[in-house]
C-alpha cells in the first residue's frame, strides 16, 4: 500500500519545484511474539519471549512486554539496560525521536536491541498498514507521535489476544507523560510512569536507584532558601548572544578549587577570551564541559585567579552561609593587571553530561536514602543520589548519572547506574581512569574483526604490485624494551658516489586497513593507542599491532618507505617515498643498540649502520636547535614490576640515551619530509600538526622564577628562549636548567591537527619547523593512517576515496583526534599517579629532597627528582592554628612564620600514602625541612595518617 503527499516548493532561483513523497504501509511487519499465528511467518526470529515470567510485577501479575515512549527512552535508559529488565518493544517512531535527540542514547538503545539475551523488538510501526497514523489538522508533531505510539499499544493488545483464547499477554505502556498516560488509560491501553512500574518490581528493589530523579525546574522549589539565579531559556540566550550581552562558550571547572572556572569564548574574538568565573553563584549550576552563556562583569567586578587551593568536603549538604565564607577568602588584594575579564553563568545552552565514576559519602542520618556522590574527577561537583544500598556501595567505585539541578539545590541529582568493584583494586581504578578519560577499551567487535586479513598469511604477488623490494637492506628497530608494536625502523648504507642513503621505513599499516570499512571506523574512533603503567589499549587488533603490522626481525613486512639521499654533514640531496617490502635484520632496545655503538669490537653492518645514523643524527639535531627547536624536559617515570604480583616495586625517573635521539631525529626529519609532500600535493587538505606559539602571559611564571635566582630568560621568539635557557646555568646549583626546562613545558601550549584548508598558522613553534605531520607511527596513531593515505594518493600507489578530498570531514577527524590524544595524555598521567599510589603503599614513609616548582598562597608544589614525582605540600590543616602566610605574588614567593620560600628552593619533605580520605586516596607531602615550628614534622608524627584511619574506622 502507498501512501504519497504532494506539495510545491519555492527554490532559491525563484522557481517553483513540486516535491512528492511516498510512503509504503506493509502488513507482512512482525509483531516479533513467538508463535504468533496472525503474523505467520513475518518474522523468522522473534525477538520476545513467548511466556515473559522473569518480572513479578504488583501492578501487573500476568505475563507482559513493555512498551516505552520516547521520553522514557532517553532518561530512563540506565533502568533499561539493566539485566532484569527483559521484552521491550521499541517503536521506530520512538527511535527515530531519540536518534534526533540524542546520538549517545540512540547508541546504547541499538546496542540493547542487538543483546538477544535482552529480548527488545524494533517494530516498524510506521510502515505497518494497521498502525500508521496521518498527522491531524491542527496536531503538532509531538502529539501525532504520542498518538502514533498509543496506538500501536493498542493495537499490539489487540493483536496478542489472536494468538490463542486464553493468552494472558499484555503490552504495558510506560510513560512519564502525565496527559498521555491518561489518555491511554481512557482507551483502554494499561499504562503505567517509570517509577511506578519500578516500584512495583518486587523482586528488584535495586532498581529503583537506578530510576533518574526528572521534575520540572518550575516545580522544584517547593521548600528550601533558593540559591542560584534562573537560567534564562534559550530563545532570550540566543537573542542576547546575537546583540553581544552574553557570551557563548565552554565551562571548565577548575581541579584545584571548587568555586572558580573559566569559560573558553567561542569564535574568533582575541578579546575577552577567557572569562573568569568565582563563587557558587556566578558558576550557577554549571558543570565542567557545558556550554554556557556568561554575562561580563562590569570592570569594577573583575577579581584575580585565586592561589587558594579549595576542596569540596563539607559533610553539610545546603551549608551556604559557609560557602560565602570561602568565597571570601577568594577576595585579595592584587595589582590592577592580575584582573581577569570576569563574569557570571545566566543560561545553559547544552549540558554535556555524562555518566560519572566516585565514591558514596554515606549520609549520617540512619536509615537515611540521601547520600552524596563524590566523583573522581574534581572538577565535577558532588551529586546527590538516593539509594537503599549504600551499605553495601560504601567503599565501592560505583557509576552516577545526574539528572538536574534544581535552584534551592547546593548540588544536581542524579541515580545509581552502575557498580564497578572495590575501591583499590587494579581491575577497578583501571576500569575507573578509563572511563573516567572516555577511552574506548571494550574488546574489538566481530564486525571489526571480520575485517582482518585470514590466517595464515603471507605477502602476495598483488601485494607486491607498485611496491619495492628493500629486503636485500641491512634494516633494523631501536625501540623501548617489550615493545611489540613496532612502527618504524633504519637503514644507512654509502653509495658508489660517496654519499649516504638514509631510510625510515614504517609499518604499512594503510595496506590492511581500508577506508570506511568498520576496522577503519573503529580505529579513527579509538584516535590512538594508549600507554598505561602495565596495559596497553590498542588502536588496532593485536594480530595488526603486535603480528602483521609489527616490523619484527626475521620476517617479511609491508613498510612505507622515505629514503634520502644525503651527504656526510647531513645535508639532503634527494628524497623519495616509496611502499615496500622489508626485512629486518635485528630488533634492539635503545640500550642494546647504544652499547653496539659505544662497542670498540662490534663492526657488523648493523653496528656500521648505527654509528653511521648516530653521526648524522648528532649534526640535524644541532641545526634544529641553531634555528631555534626547543630542548624542554618533563619527568618520566618507569615502574618496576612484580612478576607475580604484577605491583610496582621500585619507581625511577627514565634514562635518556643518545639512541633515543638518534631515532627521534630521523622520525622528526621523515614527519618533515612527508609534510610537505603532502602540502604540496594537497594544499587544501592534507592533515598536518602545528604547535602554536604561546602567549606572553603564559611564561611569567618562568620569567619570575628565573629572575629569583638572578636570571634572564627571553621569551620573544623560539629561538630566543632556547638560548636563554641554554645559558641558564649554574655551577653551584646544576639541577637548576633541568627546573627551568621542565617549567618552560608548562607555559607551551598543546601541539594540535588540523586541515591545512581550514587555517593558515602551519608553525610548529617546539620544533622550530614551519611545517609538520605524523607518519611515523600508524600502528598507534591514526593520523599517521590518513597521512600514509595522501602520500599513497601523492605518489600514485593507492588510489583517493572522497573523504580523504573533503576539509570539512577531515577537519572534524581532527577534532576528535586532537581530543582522544588529549584524553590519552590524561589516562596516562592518572595510571602513573595510581601506581606511584601502589608503591608508597608498600614502601610505607620517605623522606626525600625535593625543589619547589610554583608557590600558591596556602601551599608549595615541589618536585621530587627521584621519583619524578610532583605534589603539594599545604599549610593549613583542618583542626590545626593557622600559620602566619604572607603571598608575593610579584617574586612569587610565601612567607611562613619567618621563613620565606622560593619558586626553586631546595626543601626536604617526607611522602607517604594517605589513605584517610577512601574518596581520593593521595600522596601526601609534609614539610621536613627547613624546620618550621608548628609547621615540619618530626619522625614522632609520621603515623598521623594511619591513626586518623584507625579513627574514622571506629
Amino acid at each position: 500500500m502507498l501512501k504519497s503527499k504532494t506539495f510545491l516548493k519555492k527554490t532559491r532561483a525563484g522557481g517553483v519545484m513540486k516535491i512528492v513523497r511516498e510512503h509504503y504501509l506493509r502488513d507482512d511487519i512482525g509483531c516479533g511474539a513467538p508463535g504468533c499465528t496472525a503474523c505467520g511467518r513475518a518474522h523468522e526470529e522473534p525477538a520476545l519471549e513467548l511466556q515473559p515470567q522473569d518480572l513479578a510485577s504488583s501492578l501487573c501479575p500476568q505475563p507482559h512486554y513493555l512498551l516505552p515512549d520516547t521520553n522514557v527512552l532517553l532518561h530512563q535508559i540506565d533502568v533499561l539496560e539493566d539485566p532484569a529488565i527483559r521484552n521491550v518493544i521499541v517503536l521506530q517512531t520512538v527511535l527515530q525521536e531519540v536518534r534526533n535527540r540524542s546520538a549517545p542514547v540512540y547508541k546504547r538503545i541499538r546496542d540493547v536491541t542487538s543483546n538477544q539475551e535482552k529480548h527488545f523488538y524494533t517494530f516498524t510501526n510506521e510502515h505497518h498498514r494497521e498502525t500508521y497514523i496521518e498527522q491531524e489538522q491542527g496536531e503538532n508533531a509531538n502529539d501525532r507521535n504520542d498518538r502514533a505510539i498509543r496506538v500501536a499499544a493498542k493495537w499490539y493488545n489487540e493483536h496478542l489476544k489472536k494468538m490463542s483464547a486464553d493468552n494472558q499477554l499484555q503490552v504495558i505502556f510506560i510513560t512519564n507523560d502525565r496527559k498521555n498516560k491518561e489518555k491511554a488509560v481512557e482507551e483502554g491501553i494499561p499504562a503505567f510512569t517509570c517509577e511506578e512500574y519500578v516500584k512495583s518490581l518486587t523482586a528488584n528493589p535495586e532498581l529503583i536507584d537506578r530510576l533518574a530523579c526528572l521534575s520540572e525546574e518550575g516545580n522544584e522549589i517547593e521548600s528550601g532558601k533558593i540559591i542560584f539565579s534562573e537560567h534564562l531559556p534559550l530563545s532570550k540566550l540566543q537573542q542576547g548572544i546575537k546583540s553581544g550581552t552574553y557570551l557563548q562558550g565552554t565551562f571548565r571547572a577548575s581541579r584545584e578549587n571548587y568555586l572558580e572556572a573559566t569559560v573558553w569564548i567561542h569564535g574568533d574574538t582575541e578579546e575577552n577570551k577567557e572569562i573568569l568565573l568565582q563563587g557558587l553563584k556566578h558558576l550557577n549550576r554549571a558543570i565542567h564541559e557545558d556550554i554556557v552563556a556568561v554575562e561580563l562583569l562590569p570592570k569594577s567586578q573583575w577579581v584575580a585567579p585565586s592561589s587558594v587551593v579549595l576542596q569540596d568536603e563539607g559533610q553539610n549538604e545546603d551549608d551556604v552561609e559557609k560557602e560565602e565564607e570561602r568565597e571570601r577568602l577568594l577576595k585579595t588584594t592584587v595589582s590592577e593587571k592580575m584582573l581577569k575579564p570576569t563574569g557570571r553563568v545566566v543560561g545553559i545552552i547544552k549540558r554535556n553530561w555524562r555518566p560519572y565514576c566516585g565514591m558514596l559519602s554515606k549520609s549520617d542520618i540512619k536509615e537515611s536514602r540521601r547520600h552524596l556522590f563524590t566523583p573522581a574527577d574534581k572538577r565535577i561537583p558532588r551529586i546527590r543520589i538516593e539509594t537503599r544500598q549504600a551499605s553495601t556501595l560504601e567503599g565501592r567505585r560505583i557509576i552516577v548519572a545526574i539528572d538536574g539541578w534544581p535552584r534551592n539545590s547546593r548540588y544536581p541529582n542524579g541515580h545509581f547506574v552502575k557498580n564497578l568493584g572495590d575501591v583499590g583494586e587494579k581491575e577497578t581504578e583501571t576500569e575507573v581512569l578509563l572511563l573516567e578519560h572516555d577511552v574506548p577499551h571494550q574488546p574489538f567487535s566481530q564486525a571489526v574483526l571480520s575485517f582482518l586479513p585470514k590466517m595464515p598469511w603471507s605477502i602476495t604477488e598483488k601485494d607486491m604490485k607498485n611496491r619495492e623490494d628493500l629486503r636485500h637492506l641491512c634494516v633494523c628497530s631501536v625501540d623501548p624494551p617489550g615493545c611489540t608494536d613496532i612502527d618504524d625502523a633504519l637503514h644507512c648504507r654509502e653509495l658508489e658516489n660517496g654519499n649516504l642513503e638514509v631510510g625510515v621505513h614504517i609499518a604499512d599499516v594503510s595496506h590492511f586497513i581500508r577506508p570506511g570499512n568498520a576496522l577503519d571506523q573503529e580505529s579513527a574512533r579509538r584516535g590512538t593507542t594508549v600507554y598505561l603503567c602495565e596495559k596497553r589499549i590498542d588502536m588496532v587488533p593485536d594480530l595488526l599491532s603486535s603480528n602483521l603490522c609489527s616490523l619484527r626481525c626475521d620476517v617479511d613486512r609491508l613498510a612505507f618507505s622515505c629514503i634520502w639521499e644525503m651527504k656526510h654533514n647531513a645535508e639532503i640531496l634527494k628524497t623519495r617515498f616509496i611502499k615496500s617490502i622489508i626485512n629486518s635484520k635485528a630488533s634492539l632496545t635503545y640500550a642494546e643498540a647504544q652499547m653496539r655503538i659505544d662497542s670498540t669490537t662490534m663492526n657488523d653492518d648493523i653496528t656500521t649502520s648505527l654509528r653511521a645514523l648516530n653521526k648524522l643524527a648528532k649534526i640535524l639535531k644541532k641545526r634544529r636547535i641553531e634555528k631555534g627547536a626547543l630542548t624542554l624536559s618533563s619527568p618520566e617515570v618507569r615502574f618496576h614490576m612484580d612478576s607475580e604480583t604484577h605491583d610496582p616495586v621500585d619507581l625511577q625517573t627514565k634514562e635518556l640515551r643518545e639512541t633515543n635521539s638518534m631515532v627521534e631525529e630521523f622520525m622528526l626529519l621523515a614527519n618533515v619530509s612527508v609534510a610537505k609532500k603532502i602540502y604540496e600535493e594537497f594544499s587544501e587538505h592534507a592533515l598536518l600538526r602545528k604547535h602554536p606559539a604561546p602567549p606572553p602571559s603564559n611564561y611569567e611564571i618562568l620569567v619570575k622564577a628565573a629572575k629569583s635566582k638572578n636570571l634572564e630568560i627571553k621569551t620573544d621568539t623560539a629561538k630566543s628562549l632556547a638560548d636563554s635557557l641554554d645559558r641558564a646555568e649554574s655551577s653551584t646549583f646544576p639541577y637548576l636548567n633541568t627546573l627551568l626546562r621542565i617549567l618552560a613545558t608548562r607555559c607551551m601550549m598543546q601541539a594540535v591537527y588540523f586541515c591545512s584548508g581550514m587555517d593558515n598558522d602551519f608553525h610548529h613553534y617546539g620544533l622550530a619547523s614551519p611545517i609538520y605531520t605524523h607518519f611515523t607511527s600508524p600502528i598507534r596513531r591514526y593520523a599517521d593512517i590518513i597521512v600514509h593515505r595522501l602520500l599513497a594518493v601523492a605518489i600514485g600507489a593507492d588510489c583517493t576515496y572522497p573523504e580523504l578530498t573533503d576539509k570539512h570531514k577531515l577537519a572534524d577527524i581532527c577534532k576528535n583526534l586532537n581530543f582522544r590524544h588529549k584524553m590519552a595524555q590524561y589516562a596516562q598521567r592518572a595510571s602513573v599517579a595510581f601506581h606511584t599510589q601502589l608503591f608508597f603503599k608498600s614502601k610505607g614513609i620517605v623522606s626525600e629532597e625535593a625543589y619547589i616548582l610554583f608557590v600558591r598562597k596556602n601551599a608549595i608544589v615541589v618536585l621530587i627528582p627521584k621519583y619524578g614525582l610532583e605534589g603539594t605540600v599545604f599549610f593549613e590543616e583542618k583542626d590545626k592554628p593557622k600559620p602566619r602566610l604572607i603571598y608575593d605574588d610579584e617574586i612569587p614567593s610565601l612567607k611562613i612564620e619567618d621563613t620565606v620560600f622560593h619558586v626553586f628552593d631546595k626543601v626536604k619533605v617526607k611522602i607517604m600514602l594517605d589513605s584517610s580520605n577512601l574518596q581520593h586516596q593521595k600522596i601526601r607531602m609534609s614539610l621536613v625541612e627547613p624546620q618550621i615550628p608548628g609547621i615540619s614534622i618530626s619522625n614522632m608524627d609520621l603515623n598521623e595518617p594511619e591513626k586518623k584511619k584507625m579513627k574514622l574506622e571506629k
